[in-house]
């Protein structure tokens, strides 16, 4: 009995490594077709090892989709991507979690590696939603309390906005201020060339600020898109990784916390979200970090005050100073914490399924050192933040190389 127990306090005390991680060009990709989408993330993701990765190496197999029926009247992805991929796996899950998918798709493969019950595992996310932007936006509004609120007008865009007017109620955040992180991101996404708003460029203060009303005090600028693409993750046991590559990214902490709620009416409250802050909590106690260690962070930017939040739930600054923190520069490229390198969800695109998977892959690439003209000096610890529903479920990934 007592050999059993070793062995098990051995497997569940080995750490957890990302071997690979590759994501697609996002944006409106009428060139590739689903299963084409998922192929390229999952040959990027073999590619950033060092090649000696076999389908006979893969274990296990975690998909990450939100509405693959609605949008692309496909079901059974997990096993479409074990076809793509060539492998067959012991594991094989699909995972929903609609915004957050991909990063509750890594908490599962993780736990997974650390109970022993997979040893290498290829994680995939993806979404493919221009093709039918009705279709689309209307699996968007299926996501909050449909019975008890969507029936009233509430969507993701108007909850958010909710947020939005009483956190300038409460901190007074301004228009400025939300219209700041667009620029930022949009700033961040000109210097990445898998963003889905890469050839638009830099955008103005001026610009953001006066474009088109959609959900008070909402512009357009402050909305993340309808997008495709795909990303893709190889995580294995630590004791393997040196076989797969000469750049292993740990697995430091994870955590995850939700609200007993779908929708806005049941949390305590819109402006400070307290499940937020207890995933983020769980993650910085498990990797034996504060909020002051992290050198760089991709976060759930849906709508600009969003990042604005999770700057002060995240802890990189008092609560209610989130609007100060961006209006400083402090999450710009050259600030004391830059945040959403990559172009965030706003200006790097947001297919939902991928968004989890790709803020992982930006936080390896940084800590590999090959974010190219969007690169933070000297980075050995990230995290990722991600987010679904009315901000009701949080997922955090601490990362170190």
């Amino acid at each position: 009995m007592f050999f059993f127990k070793l062995i098990n306090l051995l497997i569940m005390s080995s750490g957890v490594t990302i071997v690979g991680a590759g994501v697609t060009k996002f944006g409106k990709r009428t060139d590739v077709s689903y299963r084409d989408l998922m192929a390229e993330a999952i040959v990027e993701a073999i590619n950033s090892t060092n090649g000696e990765i076999e389908p006979k190496d893969i274990d296990g197999l975690y998909v990450a989709a939100s509405q693959p029926e609605l949008l692309v009247d496909q079901a059974h992805v997990g096993n479409l991507a074990a076809q793509v991929a060539g492998i067959t796996p012991n594991i094989v899950s699909r995972v929903e979690m609609a915004c957050a998918s991909g990063s509750a798709a890594m908490r599962n493969a993780w736990a997974a590696n650390k109970s022993g019950l997979a040893d290498t595992i290829l994680l995939v996310g993806l979404e493919k939603m221009t093709h039918n932007a009705r279709v689309a936006s209307r699996g968007l509004c299926l996501v909050p309390d449909v019975e008890n609120e969507a029936i009233h007008g509430i969507t993701a865009y108007s909850g958010f906005a909710l947020a939005a007017k009483m956190h300038m109620k409460e901190y007074g955040t301004t228009r400025e201020q939300m219209s700041s992180v667009a620029v930022k991101n949009h700033y961040n996404a000109a210097r990445n060339p898998k963003a889905q708003f890469h050839e638009m460029g830099e955008i103005t203060l001026e610009k953001a600020i006066n474009s088109k009303m959609v959900s008070e005090p909402f512009n357009l600028f402050d909305c993340s898109p309808l997008t495709d693409g795909a990303s893709a993750v190889i995580i294995t046991r630590s004791d393997l990784a040196k076989n797969y590559t000469d750049q292993p990214i740990q697995i430091l902490g994870s955590g995850q916390s939700t609200e007993p709620s779908i929708g806005v009416s049941n949390m305590k409250s819109i402006t400070e979200w307290h499940a937020l802050k207890r995933a983020a909590k769980s993650a910085y106690e498990m990797a034996n970090k504060t909020p002051s260690d992290i050198q760089v962070a991709e976060t759930h930017d849906c709508f600009t005050i969003a990042e604005i939040i999770e700057y002060e739930d995240l802890g990189f600054t008092p609560k209610g100073q989130g609007g100060k923190f961006i209006e400083e520069g402090e999450s710009h490229l050259d600030g004391s914490l830059p945040i959403n390198t990559s172009g965030g969800l706003k200006a790097k695109g947001h297919p939902i399924g991928a968004t989890g998977l790709a803020q992982i892959t930006e936080i390896v690439n940084q800590l590999r050192g090959n974010a190219g003209k969007r690169q933070v000096a000297d980075v050995n610890v990230g995290l990722t933040h991600n987010l679904s529903g009315f901000a009701t479920h949080h997922v955090i990934h601490i990362l170190g190389n």
